[in-house]
């Protein structure tokens, strides 16, 4: 039977890793959905349930996760304003596709590191 083609076949481009990447942004969110829960049910159990979430949070790897969850809304978010211009008949030109590909990339990692810089230097509004 004839194979259809798949990932080693096709020439990776920009616009085939934006797709790719908008599924897998669209799982994270769904993961970081369920640790934000845990948060929040935390959160509500008072100061005891609080400090028994913070030790997972700050911990190397939380904040991994954390900066994964946050640029992957970033990224889920700037290629969905993307997908809305291409449903409204724009940015189809291959040029203009890949250019808005890298863009959305390169958007996506400045807001993640923006949100983290503005929580870590205390301008959010969270270290006062």
């Amino acid at each position: 039977r004839p194979l259809s083609p798949h990932l080693t076949i096709w020439r990776w481009q920009v616009t085939m890793l934006a797709s790719i990447m908008h599924r897998a942004t669209g799982m994270a969110l769904l993961l970081g959905a369920i640790v934000l829960a845990w948060w929040l049910i935390s959160v509500s159990n008072g100061p005891e349930g609080y400090d028994s979430f913070m030790p997972y949070a700050a911990m190397p790897l939380g904040v991994v996760v954390l900066f994964g969850f946050t640029w992957a809304f970033a990224f889920h978010f700037c290629n969905g304003i993307r997908h809305l211009a291409w449903d409204l008949g724009y940015g189809f030109e291959k040029h203009t596709a890949s250019k808005t590909g890298f863009l959305v990339f390169a958007l996506s990692f400045l807001l993640a590191i923006a949100a983290f810089a503005m929580v870590w230097t205390g301008n959010g509004g969270y270290l006062q």
